[in-house]
């Protein structure tokens, strides 16, 4: 009888597990729609995008086809410009980075002499920079995806063994899963992520010290100091005469003058001769080229805003991304102990089983109080458990097992 009673108290605390459960999969299920929209948006961002940078490749394409009309001015400059632009910058570098200095050296070597001074005139590097931007962009939505579908995966996982709890509790009931299960289709941006993290998600989630905010927080901090740091990154760079005062990041400078000898052209206005590249106007002897060179800046600018666009909506889906699963922690922190019962086989009298039932020794300073009574118990798989109810609660008071109940239950929590 005992054992009935304290059974009654936990089903009671089992289903209302399942019920917080089902308050996991319904914040899961409209996130996954929410992210579905965000996925539709950055696709077509992307896409714009891109063909914004294809435009303003085109245009670099056919400007550098017409640069014959100042060929012979500019070259002169740039044979002038090159060793300064060279110095400039491998001097920055070596005073500003750590190692490398001689391989950067013999890249940008390489770089301009392959060079024209065209690349100069119409800022090439911009281009370059985007390209760089959208694969930063790229391994960063694909580290959102991977993330999202341990999420997903983690909390379908709960809601399965949940519904495996709720039928062995009640046999007679039936559709659960189809009535808490909308029928949502799920799209990956990269298909091809599943195999690669279908793990084991239960020791993640269930362990004390890891839960579903950990996916996404290291990522936030990363991408607000990317944030950070791209505005900080405008075109072009700096005044003249204030190299190593750079605005930008010391770590970021020398990572891109390392990866692209390109990110060099900024310092571009140190040097008087690469200065007098730029003042020349080919516009004056080419109408044509001077609209062509406007229509590479409107495309530039256009993508750029795109870029940015892209990246203001990665950190939006990041940070629900942190709202959503924090308040998942603190739902599965409450409900999500129910779905470890789903490969026990419950008891003939229920999941709390009394072994022992004892009155303690009285209690020597005050003789006239009742004992307490320790109770011994065995709850779901746990070992046996003894607990102490005060001894002003009689064995035949409904509070005795209900506090019994609750005390193991708070124990195998734990």
């Amino acid at each position: 009888e005992m054992s009935a009673a304290g059974s009654k108290y936990i089903d009671t605390e089992v289903e209302n597990a399942i019920n917080g459960v089902k308050q996991m999969k319904t914040l899961m299920d409209k996130t996954s729609k929410d992210h579905q929209a965000i996925l539709h948006t950055l696709e077509q961002t992307k896409r714009r995008k891109e063909e914004a940078v294809q435009l303003a490749r085109e245009k670099e394409q056919e400007l550098a086809a017409r640069q014959e009309v100042c060929n012979e001015t500019m070259l002169a400059l740039w044979e002038e410009c090159k060793p300064c632009l060279k110095q400039t910058c491998m001097r920055f570098y070596s005073r500003t980075c750590r190692s490398g200095s001689g391989l950067v050296g013999r890249q940008l070597e390489e770089f301009l002499n392959h060079s024209s001074p065209f690349s100069i005139w119409v800022n090439g590097e911009r281009i370059d920079s985007l390209l760089e931007r959208d694969q930063r962009q790229e391994k960063q939505l694909e580290d959102l995806e991977e993330r999202f579908g341990l999420l997903e995966d983690g909390v379908d996982d709960i809601f399965e063994d949940s519904t495996q709890v709720y039928g062995r509790m009640y046999p007679f009931f039936r559709g659960f899963r189809e009535a808490f299960r909308p029928p949502i289709q799920r799209v990956r941006f990269s298909p091809h992520l599943g195999a690669r993290f279908s793990r084991e998600l239960h020791p993640f989630f269930h362990h004390p010290h890891h839960g579903f905010h950990q996916l996404f927080q290291p990522l936030f901090e990363m991408t607000q100091r990317l944030l950070e740091e791209a505005q900080e990154h405008p075109w072009g760079g700096f005044a003249p005469g204030r190299v190593l005062a750079w605005v930008f990041d010391d770590r970021m400078v020398c990572r891109e003058i390392r990866r692209n000898s390109a990110g060099c052209l900024r310092m571009r206005d140190e040097c008087e001769k690469c200065r007098e590249i730029l003042s020349v106007d080919c516009g004056q002897t080419d109408a044509a080229q001077q609209q062509l060179r406007e229509q590479l800046e409107d495309a530039l600018r256009l993508a750029d805003r795109f870029t940015r666009r892209y990246d203001d909506l990665l950190g939006a889906f990041q940070a629900e991304m942190l709202n959503t699963t924090s308040l998942l922690d603190q739902l599965n922190r409450q409900f999500g102990w129910v779905s470890r019962l789903a490969n026990l086989t419950q008891g003939t009298d229920g999941f709390l089983q009394v072994t022992t039932v004892l009155s303690k020794a009285p209690n020597l300073e005050d003789p006239s109080a009742p004992p307490d009574t320790q109770v011994t118990v065995q709850l779901f798989d746990s070992e046996p458990l003894s607990l102490t109810v005060p001894g002003d609660i009689p064995w035949d008071d409904p509070r005795f097992m209900e506090l019994v109940a609750e005390q193991a239950l708070r124990h195998y929590k734990q």
